[in-house]
């Protein structure tokens, strides 16, 4: 009995991390990580922003708190200092990135909603990183069009975050292989998309999940076949793969 009541508590609390999308098989284990590493080093502007998300009907949109923790000590490994963001949301990850950038980093972000990313801009402002933000509205497809015009824009990113439609993230690739430099990089979110990349076709999805899916398979494939990058696909969050430009 004992067991079966431990069991019904372990499904009752499973999932209730905001922005939980750990593919980890035991939940515990997760909770371990965000108790034990994220947590207690978690900058307050973070936390702060994390529990306003948790109040949006969005939340599960946003990036986890341990991929938070991971982008922003990868920004200081690489020492990132011009950086890009595709899907914006709140503002999580671009407050991760611009809290690991120096002062006079910079961050061109880009949404298709401005109301969100308006709802942690105070927080953000509050952490006094909101002069590393050029926060443009609208769809990035026109706007990575245009600095792919301009030659200057070539190379000149140390680091793309993209976190947003799946369905375009191959047509942000062609665009952004041109835009970061030579040994910087370019982390795609959700490369394993609820781990619906390996169920079968049969396979009870939401209808999301199963829409989205064939897009992020077919990008999965492009980047393990694009001879300019080196790849790093990590079981962090939903998946995140990393692509370092080599050429």
């Amino acid at each position: 009995m004992a067991t079966n009541t431990q069991e019904q508590q372990s499904q009752a609390g499973r999932h209730q991390e905001v922005g939980h999308k750990s593919l980890l098989q035991s939940d515990a284990l997760y909770q371990y990580i965000l108790e034990t590493s994220v947590y207690p080093r978690e900058p307050e502007p973070m936390k702060e922003l994390r529990e306003l998300t948790a109040k949006h009907p969005w939340n599960l949109m946003t990036t986890s708190a341990d991929e938070g923790q991971f982008l922003n000590m990868l920004l200081k490994l690489i020492n990132a200092k011009n950086t890009m963001e595709i899907g914006v949301y709140t503002g999580y990850s671009l407050l991760a990135t611009a809290l690991a950038l120096p002062d006079d980093g910079k961050i061109l972000a880009m949404d298709i909603n401005r109301e969100n990313y308006e709802l942690g801009l105070p927080v953000i402002q509050k952490a006094g990183v909101a002069h590393k933000i050029d926060f443009k509205e609208g769809p990035a497809m026109p706007a990575l069009d245009q600095l792919v015009e301009d030659e200057k824009n070539h190379g000149s990113f140390d680091f793309v975050f993209v976190d947003a439609d799946k369905d375009n993230y191959i047509n942000y690739h062609k665009r952004l292989i041109e835009l970061v430099k030579v040994g910087g990089l370019i982390g795609y979110d959700n490369t394993l998309w609820n781990g619906s990349v390996v169920a079968p076709p049969d396979a009870p999805l939401r209808k999301y999940v199963r829409y989205y899916r064939d897009f992020v398979l077919e990008l999965n494939k492009a980047l393990a076949a694009d001879p300019r990058i080196e790849i790093c696909m990590l079981p962090v969050g939903d998946g995140i793969t990393l692509c370092r430009r080599v050429k």
